[in-house]
C-alpha cells in the first residue's frame, strides 16, 4: 500500500530476479484507463527492464475491474504464462458498488492463486478519489503497475524454485 513515506516504485533493484525467458500476461480495464493505462505502461516498463522481452508479454483487455477475474482465468487455463497481472482502478462513489467490485475481485483473484499453479497478481486500485488515483498511477507515490511486475517477477522464481 502507497503511504506518505513508501513510493510504490522504489524497489531494491537487487533483489529482482533475471526475467528472461518469463512469460507474462496482463489484464486490464478499460474503465478509468486514464489511469489503468498509466499502471499498464509503468507494469510493461519494468518487465522488459528487468529481461521480459516485450514479444512475452500479452495483453488483454476486458471492460471493467469486476472481469478482470475472468480474463486472468482465461490466461491461467492455457498455461502460457508464468505469471498474470492484473490492472484495474475502482474509485468509490456514493453507493455501496465500490465495495461489492472491490471484494468480489480481490476474492476472485485469491481464488485463481488457489486454482491455478500461476501467480496472479493484484494490480488493482481502489481509492477514495481520482487524486488518489492519479497520485497512484504515475504521480507522486509512484506506479503500483511497476510494483505489480515487480511482484509478478518474484513469484516467477519463487514458482519455479518449488516446482
Amino acid at each position: 500500500m502507497s503511504t506518505k513515506n513508501q513510493n510504490l516504485s522504489a524497489y531494491d533493484a537487487s533483489t529482482v530476479p533475471n526475467a528472461d525467458g518469463f512469460k507474462v500476461g496482463i489484464i486490464v480495464s478499460e474503465w478509468n484507463y486514464s489511469i489503468t493505462g498509466s499502471l499498464l505502461d509503468g507494469a510493461k516498463k519494468t518487465l522488459i527492464k528487468h529481461g521480459v522481452k516485450e514479444s512475452d508479454i500479452t495483453i488483454e483487455h476486458v471492460p471493467g475491474t469486476f472481469e478482470l477475474t475472468y480474463g486472468a482465468k482465461k490466461l491461467a487455463q492455457t498455461n502460457n504464462f508464468d505469471s498474470i497481472i492484473t490492472i484495474g482502478c475502482v474509485i468509490q462513489g456514493e453507493t455501496p458498488h465500490f465495495t461489492f467490485v472491490c471484494e468480489g475481485v480481490t476474492q476472485g483473484i485469491t481464488t485463481l492463486n488457489l486454482e491455478y499453479n500461476t501467480p496472479v497478481i493484484f494490480g488493482v486500485l481502489t481509492t477514495d478519489t481520482m487524486e488518489q488515483a492519479q497520485n497512484r498511477s504515475g504521480g507522486k507515490y509512484g506506479n503500483k503497475g511497476d510494483e505489480a511486475a515487480i511482484t509478478a517477477l518474484k513469484m516467477i522464481a519463487l514458482n519455479k524454485k518449488y516446482k
